[in-house]
């Protein structure tokens, strides 16, 4: 017996990350440029460390309560009154991934509709499709902006919830404040529920991301992170903020799933909270314009205000996305072919969390390919 016979019929229409497959690979190459991998390459913070060892050290290691500690919610809560004012409820969650899963797990019935913009973040569709909805692509490929039109032409009567993604994972865009206003007034139109994963929001170059609680808080869930400002991904550490009739149903779907987020990273993150990164933003700011002027006469481009990606087209002269990774694989350079991200296999994935020199490098082969 191999076992297979007991898989759910449920695993068939998911198959591996993209992201993960090529990950995978750079663990049996002998010292690639590894440009797939969305991670920041600073480490934590000192003090955020020592706050985290000083907690286990405490005997902060049992379980929380679901909703995660007080102070950490209090203090989330003081930032949220503060950028919008607002007043959400809120839970900490095992990452953003994971308040996506128990979002989409207490908001969407079987047959539901979710739009998401086409390319987006590699677990939207996934998620969806586990939680009984319909994943919906909406084009965006031409410019990578969010085309509020495509969107009101998405919806049908089954149309439940959109999620909103800026800065956006792998475009590295931030969509322009209009864009977002007017996805706000279609989600009251049509009773939409908007989920919007804010994990980059920590991280925009060109002026802060337009967030949709400032258009429609009564019907946005909030979804952001400490992993990628802090260099903390392995933590698996965020929160959600939103509803208090959908934070109250995630919560209680955390009860039978993650429990609680790690104790001694939400006595930590309350540190992380207080800690300066404006150096490593001014970091990833020059590396993103570093890239920018190396690839801007070979690779058709928009050029990212966000995140850590940029998403150029393939050069003509390879068939699609996949060939062109195949190619940059000889060169022992790593990126990640479109199709990983949506429905066309005409761009490609780079994350430019690397050191200066390697980020040069690579560059230049991937110049040299075009």
């Amino acid at each position: 017996m191999s076992g297979s016979e007991f898989v759910a019929q449920r695993m068939a229409s998911i198959g591996s990350s993209g992201v993960r497959r090529i990950f995978d690979l750079a663990a049996a190459m002998k010292d690639p440029i590894d440009f797939s991998m969305g991670q920041p390459d600073f480490d934590v913070p000192g003090p955020v460390k020592t706050a985290a060892v000083s907690a286990i050290q405490e005997g902060r290691n049992k379980y929380t309560v679901t909703h995660g500690i007080v102070p950490l919610r209090e203090r989330i809560g003081q930032i949220m009154r503060k950028e919008f004012g607002w007043d959400p409820a809120v839970l900490i969650t095992c990452g953003v991934s994971g308040g996506l899963t128990l979002a989409l797990m207490a908001c969407v019935n079987p047959g539901d509709e979710v739009l998401v913009a086409d390319p987006c973040f590699v677990s939207y569709r996934t998620l969806v499709r586990l939680a009984g909805g319909v994943p919906v692509s909406v084009d965006t490929y031409d410019d990578l902006s969010l085309h509020p039109e495509r969107f009101v032409a998405a919806v049908t009567p089954r149309t439940r919830a959109l999620i909103v993604n800026s800065p956006g994972n792998p475009t590295g865009i931030v969509y322009a404040e209009q864009e977002i206003r007017s996805l706000c007034e279609l989600a009251r139109r049509h009773n939409l529920l908007i989920i919007s994963d804010e994990i980059y929001a920590g991280l925009c170059y060109d002026g802060p991301a337009a967030s949709p609680v400032t258009f429609a808080p009564e019907r946005t869930l909030l979804l952001r992170g400490f992993g990628k400002d802090y260099g903390m991904t392995g933590w698996r550490m965020g929160y959600a903020a939103g509803p208090a009739a959908i934070i109250q149903e995630m919560a209680k779907l955390q009860q039978f799933t993650f429990v609680c987020a790690p104790q001694p990273a939400q006595w930590a993150c309350l540190t992380a909270l207080e800690t300066d990164v404006s150096a490593q933003v001014a970091a990833y700011r020059a590396k993103r314009d570093l890239v920018v002027n190396a690839l801007s006469e070979r690779f058709a481009f928009v050029r990212p205000t966000g995140g850590f990606y940029v998403f150029p087209r393939v050069p003509q002269r390879f068939p699609n996305a996949t060939a062109f990774v195949e190619a940059t694989i000889a060169k022992n350079v790593l990126v990640i072919p479109g199709c990983a991200f949506g429905d066309r296999d005409t761009h490609f994935r780079i994350s430019y969390a690397v050191s200066d020199d390697r980020l040069a490098a690579g560059c230049e082969i991937l110049c040299s390919l075009a």
